[in-house]
């Protein structure tokens, strides 16, 4: 994400006891509009508590995300919100973060393309099937017997992505369940 007048340096935002945020490398202080902005310029900053130094990045982050929604401008879909809420403190909480980087610099690739093609559409397409491309290599890193099992079998259905989805979804809530049922015994046994 970062380059910054031609440099690869990382803007330091200090965060201060009273929730003032501090731009060393203007010094001055600053909003979260304005933290917004730079991630729209591209640019690159962390955010450091003024006293401890610990790393608040990813928590202001996630206010600029909070306030957005709040104001109405949300682009995050209420079921992908209680989606997301779902994977915390699951077994899929630990490939989750990687996969929705690449999604989303997936994404961001093909907006720029989008942007360019003479016809959208035809760019939407090539995406779709580039997503599919990568929802697969997914499987087959994560969930490889699934992956195996769902290529030996035809599906019978219209759309195979939903089918391919919901086998995958079905044999994540078997190993969920597997996972439960060996912690239950654990706890019986203590």
């Amino acid at each position: 994400m970062a380059k910054q007048n031609g440099s690869s340096s990382t803007i330091i935002i200090k965060k201060y006891a009273n929730r003032r945020l501090y731009d060393t490398s203007t010094s001055s202080y600053v909003t979260l509009d304005h933290l917004s902005e730079l991630v729209r310029e591209g640019r690159d900053f962390e955010v450091r508590d003024a006293k401890t130094g610990d790393d608040l990045t990813r928590q202001v982050l996630t206010q600029i995300i909070f306030e957005q929604e709040t104001k109405g401008e949300g682009a995050l879909p209420l079921n992908f919100l209680r989606q997301l809420i779902g994977f915390y403190g699951g077994g899929a909480q630990t490939f989750l973060p990687a996969f929705l980087d690449m999604s989303m610099n997936s994404f961001a690739d093909t907006q720029k393309e989008w942007r360019k093609a003479a016809n959208p559409m035809s760019a939407f397409e090539k995406q779709a099937k580039r997503n599919m491309a990568m929802f697969e290599q997914g499987m087959k890193m994560f969930m490889p017997t699934l992956y195996k099992a769902s290529q030996t079998e035809k599906s019978t259905s219209a759309n195979p992505i939903l089918d391919f989805q919901a086998e995958a979804l079905a044999a994540m809530q078997a190993q969920m369940q597997a996972i439960q049922d060996q912690l239950a015994d654990l706890t019986k046994k203590d």
